[in-house]
């Protein structure tokens, strides 16, 4: 891949790199300067101040919004101007700057920005060391035409100024005549070719490079003896005398007569073979990963772009599969992440054994992703039979330091409708992968257009989330909780709602799963705790004689990832709110799926004398034996028990309530809709109810109303 091909593909610099994530400046500089001091050979009293002045360049181009790739070329051109021209200077600073910024990489479009960074500077360096070539180049031709002006054409070598530069020169020189046939060569060009100066002499530039390899250089010959050209540049391969090939770069200039004729053609080579390898290996690690060697994501956008824009006379169409391990982490977590690099190692090999020799290609998205393009796929059943066999290669047993590894994987299967652009096809695999994910792993799912506009949405409001609560754009709403006896309003459900900028409101079952997904249901959580008790005091002094209880649901990633006791402390001691008035509800399933935490945290909140409620009763476990060892106060029932009308769910209905009373458990009824269903429930001996019969949510102001009659009659 030629370098300008190579900045084509990586238009998208990606994301910029957090600057507090970096490490400090300090450390790239001593870096750099003990490893250029050690290969390079120059003092670290001189290289310190030039390589501050480039790690500031560099860190500023990875930290900007928006990558200037000219500020980082403008690096690499100054340290050749800091005559440090070696290639393995090159390789040497870039080993050292790559290590520095992927601390803060991590993955995907962070991973693109390290990797632009690192291209524009070996850009810059190449270019700054290519017109550095160039201007010796000119040199030597400047002394050859001088030569050649003072003297006649077969005094070449005596001419006393051109024959030191000619003999000295630490570039190759040949001198042909008007048909391509060499005249005379220096010991540089001899050395570079394999040759003696001799055996150079008579030999021809078709020895070397051919008219079907080089048909430029031929095809401008005439022009560089009639004098219209003055020079030609040509960059091409050729064999040694020794059958190797070399990389050559050369500069073919004419040399005239008085009379402006032309007999003679002078080349200046350069043997360009270690730039144009050390190029080759930094263009492939920009485009590759550096762990398992498969293509890296910036190069699969490439092919990927290239298969959808081919034209498709047969009416196939690509396709992808995009792969990700199951429970990745554990083995991480477990065996160390030396183990897990292994596993990448193994796996990325295999798939690339069992796919590429088909023609698909296979790249590492990153972390534990890949992905599987499928250039021509006639029928879904293709792309059916590429994902079967990756989930088959994946489930095979890897041995590790001893040990049987066996992992599975979840795939999203889509094949091109036509109108999807690259990115859009990706992003389609990512969401139908998380979708089989969520299907219970191990396979792989077809992409569907109504889910994937439904996750696109989902994953678009988990990104909106935390600016939405800097800006404090989620509102608590409350529910009466209503006392069957007399139906009289005995305290509020504090329940949340998200007010968007564009006015439409959403409810919980909207955000509050993604809320847990992206641990943010824990700074929410604890701000729904604050304005409820807030509140719940703003009541209490207007309305002393009528105290209201006030229950707010908490998550289990509220008591895993904080402290949930001191939270409630903090904020009973800030608004001055009796721990007796709060309630905290909690699902039996997080109950029961947070091994360890909640029993204790519970049993610290009832200390402080905090009410506890298991919410949603009977869509869990509905296990009641295990509440005899944990500080519950209220049973709230899930609202298909009210809501049954057989006479089995009566059954079970009066069940639970007589259960719940025998264990000394307060009950409350969700989602009461009706009369009849009010007067069944206190006729079983429910304590209290709350639901739509009575009131819905209803913002702060509307509370006091409903002390003194719970029926919200005008709807709202």
């Amino acid at each position: 891949m030629q370098q300008a091909d190579v900045a084509a593909a990586c238009v998208d610099h990606g994301r910029a790199l957090a600057a507090d994530e970096l490490p400090a400046p300090s450390e790239l500089v001593a870096a750099w300067t003990a490893a250029l001091a050690r290969r390079c050979a120059q003092p670290a009293t001189e290289l310190r101040p030039l390589l501050e002045r480039l790690t500031g360049r560099l860190r500023r181009a990875a930290t900007a919004e928006i990558l200037d790739p000219a500020e980082v070329t403008e690096a690499g051109r100054e340290l050749v101007r800091a005559r440090i021209t070696d290639p393995a200077c090159l390789e040497v600073s870039m080993t050292v700057v790559g290590a520095h910024l992927e601390r803060a990489a991590g993955t995907g479009d962070r991973v693109r920005r390290t990797a632009a960074v690192q291209a524009s500077f070996v850009r810059g360096f190449t270019e700054a060391l290519r017109l550095q070539v160039l201007a010796d180049q000119e040199q030597v031709t400047r002394a050859a035409l001088d030569a050649r002006q003072v003297a006649e054409r077969a005094r070449w070598a005596s001419e006393t100024r051109f024959s030191a530069m000619f003999d000295s020169a630490a570039v190759g020189i040949v001198i042909f005549d008007p048909h391509g046939r060499s005249i005379e060569a220096n010991d540089a060009a001899a050395a570079m070719l394999g040759y003696s100066r001799e055996q150079l002499t008579g030999m021809s530039v078709g020895d070397f490079v051919s008219v079907q390899q080089a048909p430029e250089l031929w095809a401008e010959r005439p022009r560089l003896l009639d004098g219209s050209l003055d020079r030609l540049r040509v960059v091409r391969p050729v064999r040694r005398a020794d059958d190797a090939e070399i990389w050559i770069d050369a500069v073919v200039t004419p040399l005239r007569e008085d009379d402006g004729a032309t007999d003679h053609l002078v080349a200046v080579l350069s043997d360009v073979t270690e730039q144009r390898e050390l190029q080759r290996r930094l263009e492939h690690q920009a485009s590759h990963d550096p762990l398992t060697g498969l293509p890296n994501r910036s190069l699969f956008f490439g092919r990927l772009a290239a298969a959808i824009a081919e034209p498709r006379p047969d009416g196939t169409r690509p396709g992808i599969c995009y792969l990700d391990l199951d429970g990745f982490k554990v083995v991480n977590d477990t065996l160390g992440h030396q183990a897990g690099d292994r596993l990448l190692e193994v796996l990325a090999a295999r798939l690339r054994a069992a796919l590429e020799p088909e023609g698909h290609l296979v790249a590492r998205m990153g972390g534990d992703e890949f992905v599987v393009l499928v250039p021509r796929t006639a029928d879904r059943a293709d792309l059916e039979e590429v994902a079967g066999r990756a989930l088959g290669t994946v489930r095979r047993p890897v041995r590790i330091d001893g040990r049987d590894i066996v992992i599975s994987a979840s795939v999203g299967v889509v094949r091109h409708d036509g109108e999807l652009g690259a990115d859009e096809l990706l992003q389609a695999a990512d969401t139908t992968l998380y979708s089989a994910k969520r299907a219970g792993r191990g396979r792989y799912l077809h992409y569907d257009r109504e889910r994937h506009r439904s996750d696109v949405r989902r994953f678009e409001l988990s990104s909106q989330m935390p600016e939405a609560l800097r800006r404090d754009d989620f509102v608590v709403v409350y529910q009466p909780l209503v006392r069957l006896a007399d139906e009289q309003t005995v305290g509020v459900e504090a329940l949340v709602r998200w007010q968007r900028p564009d006015g439409e409101l959403l409810g919980p079952d909207r955000f509050i799963p993604l809320a847990e997904e992206t641990g943010l249901v824990v700074p929410l959580g604890r701000r729904v705790l604050d304005e409820a008790c807030r509140q719940g005091r703003t009541w209490a002094d207007a309305h002393p004689e009528r105290p209201l209880l006030v229950s707010v649901n908490v998550a289990a990633r509220q008591i895993v990832e904080s402290d949930l006791v001191s939270d409630v402390a903090a904020t009973l001691d800030r608004y001055d709110w009796p721990a007796e008035r709060l309630q905290i509800e909690l699902t039996e399933s997080d109950l029961m799926g947070s091994p360890g935490g909640p029993p204790a945290t519970l049993r610290e909140l009832e200390r402080m004398g905090v009410r506890i409620a298991i919410d949603d009763f009977g869509t869990g476990y509905s296990n009641l034996a295990y509440l005899r060892h944990l500080p519950v106060h209220v049973l709230k029932l899930a609202g298909h028990f009210v809501a049954g009308s057989a006479e089995r769910d009566d059954v079970i209905l009066r069940t639970l309530i007589s259960l719940a009373s025998a264990l000394d458990l307060e009950v409350t009824a969700e989602a009461v809709e009706t009369r009849e269903q009010a007067l069944r429930l206190r006729e079983y001996g429910c304590a209290n109810a709350q639901g739509w019969y009575y009131a819905p949510a209803v913002v702060p102001e509307r509370i006091p109303d409903l002390l003194r009659d719970p029926f919200l009659r005008d709807g709202g």
